[in-house]
């Protein structure tokens, strides 16, 4: 059965799940540094999928006392997965899926354009009345944030909402073992969130100035708990979260409401999970109650139901939780990044893509290279890799899939 690697270090234990998959080696010593840090508690976890990231790993799981490191989150806050499990059999979809996949990209802007200013066309012109709707839950605590940090304000937010965005996001038409049809999608809280997360990752660094120099790496500075930048951190990475769930939501009805213009009737299942997997929450870890940041990590507490999805063109699952307190009840997020979006557009041509996602309705062009199945680590290494973390629900493959 495979267990975790323990990887040396001058701080605290780190705790790696990475039988049959590895670590690169700038992964390693980002997960490294973060260990040396006088906040860290207990250890640092690795998930299967780990990679090289920008300021903290992703796939790490980081548990602080009094503290929180706001690039150990990142500035996708609140990214994450949403899965709906339907009654709608295969032998029901249409023979051709190319009718659905333009349905859906229809009701779900996606993609960037005009660089993401005006005519963008991954961002609203003319607002849903159900955006305009969910954006009055959080239109006022977001006014409050701005009040305080003026630089948050002035970019995309409601244009935003029920979005998708670009690069690893998407929405996908799946099948489960039984040839039940999922629909499934990641996103976050979009351009608002990389707003809030950009800003806050700075202002940690000016608030240690006179520490950054004892510091393993910049980019893992924090907020201390009882400061005015922490709380209001905070609050500002709370709001994100419920933003990136609302868009999730939103995008979910929209794929559900087009998809029902083009196949038989039908009704939802039982299973329907909704998940952030780069955020931050207190939680009760080894006696203490401490702040858990999740980049690029999805919760699996007892019992808790979540999502690992593979590439465009590798199988998904939906997992229970085993609440493994070692990996401070957590899994990976999918598949990992094998190789960097440079290295993958100059290893692999449209012609390898086409045949990694054949059969699957999905791009099949120079603009999603560095999206190709290959560009991953094989999502069955990793599964296996966290069998200790995780048990299989349903086994899904897609058969369409939108990217912006």
């Amino acid at each position: 059965m495979a267990t975790y690697e323990e990887i040396p270090t001058m701080g605290v234990p780190i705790k790696a799940w990475i039988d049959g998959v590895g670590v690169e080696d700038q992964a390693r010593r980002q997960l490294m540094n973060t260990a040396l840090l006088p906040i860290v508690f207990h250890h640092v976890a690795a998930m299967p999928d780990v990679h090289f990231g920008i300021g903290a790993t992703v796939g790490s799981v980081i548990a602080t006392r009094g503290a929180i490191i706001p690039a150990s989150v990142g500035v996708d806050i609140g990214c994450g997965m949403v899965a709906v499990q339907t009654d709608l059999l295969a032998n029901q979809l249409p023979d051709s899926l190319k009718e659905l996949r333009a349905a859906i990209e229809k009701a779900v802007p996606h993609g960037r354009t005009s660089n993401g200013g005006r005519g963008d066309r991954g961002a609203w012109h003319k607002l849903p009345a159900t955006t305009e709707r969910a954006w009055m839950t959080l239109a006022t605590d977001y006014e409050t944030i701005q009040v305080k940090h003026p630089r948050i304000r002035g970019g995309n937010d409601v244009n935003h909402l029920g979005t998708l965005g670009t690069g690893n996001h998407f929405i996908e038409v799946c099948l489960d073992e039984t040839d039940h049809v999922w629909f499934m999608l990641h996103s976050g809280s979009r351009g608002v969130g990389n707003r809030i997360g950009t800003y806050f990752i700075e202002l940690a660094k000016q608030d240690m100035h006179h520490q950054l120099g004892n510091l393993p790496d910049k980019d893992l500075a924090y907020l201390r708990e009882g400061t005015v930048h922490f709380n209001d951190y905070v609050d500002a990475v709370g709001w994100a979260q419920r933003y990136a769930m609302t868009n999730r939501t939103l995008m979910m009805e929209a794929v559900i409401a087009a998809a029902r213009k083009h196949v038989p009737k039908f009704a939802l299942g039982k299973h329907a999970v909704n998940c952030h997997h780069n955020y931050v929450e207190k939680e009760h870890h080894f006696g203490e109650d401490v702040f858990v940041t999740r980049k690029g990590a999805v919760r699996a507490g007892l019992g808790d139901l979540g999502i690992i999805p593979g590439s465009m063109g590798a199988r998904s699952y939906i997992v229970r939780g085993k609440g493994n307190e070692d990996s401070f009840c957590s899994c990976s997020h999918g598949a990992g990044r094998a190789m960097s979006r440079g290295e993958a557009k100059r290893r692999f041509s449209v012609e390898d893509h086409e045949k990694a996602t054949a059969g699957i309705e999905c791009r099949k062009d120079e603009g999603v290279i560095d999206e190709t199945p290959m560009a991953y680590k094989p999502i069955d290494k990793v599964m296996a890799a966290q069998v200790e973390l995780v048990e299989v629900v349903h086994e899904l493959r897609q058969v369409v899939c939108v990217k912006g």
